[in-house]
C-alpha cells in the first residue's frame, strides 16, 4: 500500500501544477482574477460538502466561536494567496509563479520561530538562504530570455507564499480541535462567503454562457482543487508528513514543464539552477523535520 501512497502524493503534486493552465484560460475568457479564485473556492466547498454527507455527516459540525479560525484559513490565507498567485502566473510565468510560492515553507519558519518561539537552526538559516539565492536566480535572470517579469509580479508571487505560509499558521491551531477535512473544507466555505462580497459574481455568470469557460472552472474546482487534496490526504495516512511534503515539491517543476511546452515559456540555466536550489533547500527542512519526529519518538 505505501507504492501506492507514494504515487497517490505524485498525482496530487501534478495536479496542483495545473492550475496554471485553467487560470490562464480563465483569464482568457475574461474572468478577472477574484472570479477565477471564487470558482476556486465555491466548486471546492460543494464537491466537498457531497463527499461528507456520504463519508461523515459528523465532520461537518463546527464550533461557531472557532470561526475565527477559518476566517484566518479562508479569507487571510486561501483568498489571499490564490489572488496573487493568480496575478504572479498572469504577470511573470507559471514556473516564476510556482517557485515564488513554495518560498512558503520558509516564511513558515520564520513564523514559528516569532509565534512559537522554535528554534532557529543553522540547517534552517541554510535552507532559508538557499531559498533567497535560488528566487534571485529564477526571477533576475527570466527577463534575459525576453521574458517579461514585472515587479508587480515578483510581489504578487511572494504575496502568494506568504498567504500559502499563513495557512499552516491559522491552519496549527484549527487542527487542534478538528479533523483535516473539517479544516479544508470551512476554509473554502469562509474564503467563498468572503469572495462572494468583493467579486462581481453577476458578471462571472454571463460569462459561464461560453460552454468552454464552464469546462475550465469546473476542471479548476475538481481536478486542480479538491482530486489532488483528497489524493495528498490519503496519501499521508500511510506516509511521513515530511516524505509527503518532500514529494509534493514536484508541482514547481510540473508548473515549469507545462509552461515550457503548452504556453512555450522561455527557459534558461538560471530558472533551471533557481528551481533546483529552492528545492534542496526544502529538502533541508523536510529532513530538519524528520529528524526533530525521530528524536521525539526515542
Amino acid at each position: 500500500m505505501k507504492k501506492t501512497a507514494y504515487l497517490f502524493v505524485i498525482m496530487a503534486a501534478v495536479l496542483w501544477g495545473t492550475i496554471g493552465i485553467f487560470a490562464k484560460k480563465l483569464s482568457a475568457f475574461g474572468f478577472d482574477t477574484l472570479q477565477i479564485v471564487s470558482i476556486r473556492a465555491i466548486i471546492a466547498s460543494i464537491a466537498i460538502s457531497i463527499f461528507l454527507l456520504f463519508k461523515n455527516k459528523e465532520l461537518f459540525k463546527i464550533d461557531f466561536r472557532d470561526s475565527l479560525y477559518f476566517v484566518g484559513t479562508g479569507i487571510f490565507s486561501f483568498v489571499f494567496f490564490n489572488w496573487c498567485y493568480f496575478i504572479a502566473i498572469n504577470k511573470t510565468s507559471l514556473s516564476v509563479a510556482a517557485i515564488l510560492l513554495y518560498t512558503a515553507p520558509t516564511m513558515v519558519m520564520i513564523f514559528s520561530a516569532i509565534l512559537f518561539k522554535e528554534k532557529m537552526t543553522k540547517r534552517k538559516l541554510v535552507s532559508l538562504f538557499l531559498t533567497f539565492i535560488g528566487c534571485i536566480l529564477v526571477t533576475a535572470f527570466a527577463g534575459n530570455a525576453g521574458q517579461n517579469i514585472s515587479l508587480t509580479g515578483i510581489l504578487a508571487g511572494l504575496g502568494a507564499g506568504l498567504g500559502y505560509a499563513l495557512y499552516s499558521i491559522f491552519g496549527r491551531y484549527a487542527l487542534k480541535k478538528y479533523d483535516s477535512i473539517t479544516v479544508t473544507l470551512y476554509t473554502f466555505v469562509f474564503a467563498s462567503i468572503g469572495l462572494i462580497a468583493i467579486s462581481n459574481i453577476r458578471g462571472m455568470i454571463s460569462l459561464f454562457s461560453n460552454t468552454a469557460a464552464l469546462y475550465y472552472a469546473i476542471s479548476l474546482g475538481l481536478f486542480a482543487t479538491v482530486l489532488p487534496f483528497l489524493l495528498y490526504t490519503k496519501g499521508l495516512s500511510y506516509l511521513e508528513t515530511s516524505k509527503a511534503s518532500i514529494i509534493a515539491t514536484l508541482e514547481p517543476i510540473v508548473a515549469t514543464v507545462i509552461g515550457i511546452t503548452v504556453f512555450s515559456e522561455p527557459i534558461t540555466i538560471f530558472k533551471i539552477s533557481g528551481i533546483l536550489i529552492v528545492i534542496f533547500a526544502l529538502f533541508i527542512l523536510r529532513e530538519q523535520s524528520e529528524q526533530l519526529v525521530e528524536e521525539q519518538e526515542k
